[in-house]
């Protein structure tokens, strides 16, 4: 959003209004008094507190998007959106931001959307009360982006299903109560035949084969998992059989909006983050400020900061009118991360040596930020989109 000058107020733009500011709001302060003074610690550990499930519950963010009846806030996808964007924006770091967003964002929505009442009560509601820790299963350690290549095989047995197979780069992998699993329930090879399954932790022969050491988002917990004769009941089975690459795109959507959302909060945090510093920091007798490469530097980042905003708000707006918005999405993802990992890059050139520090922060924004061109889609998928989608 805008800032209205003179005011430091912001400027409405649809789909936000006053009550999406209110929510903002509340979100900047819980995540400056209770997360910005401990994340460096989580860092160091590699993970945060699981305590901050249950928090971020208790106030009411892990269920913005769902039914009062199931616990939740009774909001819609534009709330959501607020709280990806808002906590980028407030220089949380990577890994929480991550753990929380793969739970609310990724998750849980398959459950609400194609999820049976049973579903709901017993996978969805105690992810939105902060009871149970949600993750999505679709990579592989043979594939990536290429969702076609899933290998681990489900196969029929009476009253259900026997899972055998592997998971990686599993977000909330190591803790997860429960998995959103992609899994091939036929021998037919590309996107026919896959289905989604609710994998739960504690069913014999599901085990989290190592805990994965990553460039950023050193505070989640991504994961490795196997799967060896895991036998799923069919009340687990989430939509129709054979039917799961569809479930697969319908999430990509939102997915790949939210991390562009993320993007715009990183690059508004850089953007404030550099022009504070080029105000007050001091180089041979003057502000860094006064220097023409610095202001250039500054005028990229905002100029940046102001495209990937205007791509990923039209977004927003189809994809909350219920439209599809397969293009629209497909593009904001694409230019928004490429554009805060230069952000973030920028940022580090103008604080120089400082940069590198950890309590200025920003090497730590910039090794997070450059998971964006890869995660949820590769950029080379996301041009292959755009390119079929203009004919060629």
């Amino acid at each position: 959003m805008s800032v209205v000058k003179d005011t430091g107020r912001r400027a409405l733009i649809p789909p936000f209004g006053a009550e999406h500011e209110e929510l903002r709001a509340t979100i900047r302060r819980w995540v400056e008094d209770e997360i910005l003074p401990e994340q460096e610690e989580w860092e160091r550990r590699r993970e945060f507190p699981r305590e901050l499930f249950n928090r971020a519950a208790e106030l009411g963010f892990l269920g913005l998007r769902y039914p009062e009846s199931l616990g939740g806030q009774g909001g819609d996808e534009v709330h959501d959106a607020v709280w990806a964007e808002e906590v980028a924006a407030t220089g949380m770091c990577g890994g929480v931001g991550a753990g929380l967003g793969a739970h609310t964002g990724i998750a849980t929505p398959p459950i609400f959307k194609f999820g049976t009442d049973d579903h709901h009560e017993r996978f969805l509601r105690p992810a939105i009360a902060g009871e149970k820790v949600a993750a999505l299963g679709i990579t592989e350690p043979g594939g990536g982006s290429d969702v076609a290549s899933i290998r681990t095989r489900a196969e029929r047995v009476g009253g259900g299903w026997v899972v055998n197979g592997s998971k990686t780069f599993i977000t909330n992998g190591v803790r997860a109560d429960f998995l959103v699993c992609a899994v091939r329930t036929t021998s037919d090879g590309g996107h026919h035949g896959i289905s989604f399954l609710v994998l739960e932790s504690d069913m014999p022969g599901y085990e989290v084969s190592r805990k994965l050491e990553k460039l950023g988002w050193h505070s989640s917990d991504t994961g490795e998992i196997s799967f060896t004769d895991v036998e799923v009941p069919e009340e687990n089975l989430l939509g129709e059989e054979h039917e799961g690459f569809k479930l697969i795109m319908a999430n990509f959507q939102w997915e790949r909006l939210l991390m562009a959302l993320g993007a715009v909060g990183t690059m508004d945090w850089c953007l404030r983050r550099t022009v504070s510093y080029a105000l007050e920091r001091e180089a041979f007798g003057r502000k860094l400020g006064r220097f023409q490469a610095v202001r250039h530097k500054v005028a990229e980042m905002s100029v940046d900061l102001e495209a990937g905003r205007a791509m990923t708000y039209s977004a927003l707006r189809l994809l909350a009118s219920g439209r599809d918005a397969l293009r629209e999405v497909t593009a904001a993802k694409l230019f928004t991360q490429r554009a805060a990992v230069r952000a973030a890059d920028e940022a580090l050139q103008v604080h120089g040596g400082y940069g590198y520090m950890r309590e200025y922060e920003v090497e730590r924004v910039l090794r997070d930020a450059r998971l964006g061109p890869i995660g949820g889609g590769t950029d080379e998928i996301m041009k292959e989109i755009l390119g079929r989608g203009l004919g060629l």
